[in-house]
């Protein structure tokens, strides 16, 4: 019974876990205060805390990989040009 509990505890972990996705386009807004980035997709995405906003111009094309969590889209990792 024990293995079965345990087996139907872990499912739902893994259900609730963050969805990872990756997004390609142009940076068109930079909101330094909220450490965010708008891709020209429209859509959001929350910069690493450590990371240094300054790096990013509007307009350079960026590849991310980012999880979904509570809504906000989290970058875990992002491709620059060189």
């Amino acid at each position: 019974m024990r293995i079965l509990i345990g087996a139907v505890a872990a499912a739902l972990m893994i259900s609730t876990a963050a969805y990872a996705a990756e997004a390609e386009g142009h940076i068109k807004a930079i909101n330094k205060d909220a450490q965010t980035i708008t891709l020209d997709n429209g859509k959001s995405y929350k910069l690493p805390g450590e990371f240094d906003v300054e790096t990013l111009k509007e307009g350079m094309e960026i590849l991310i990989a980012y999880d979904e969590v509570g809504g906000e889209n989290l970058i875990t990792d992002m491709e620059l040009p060189e």
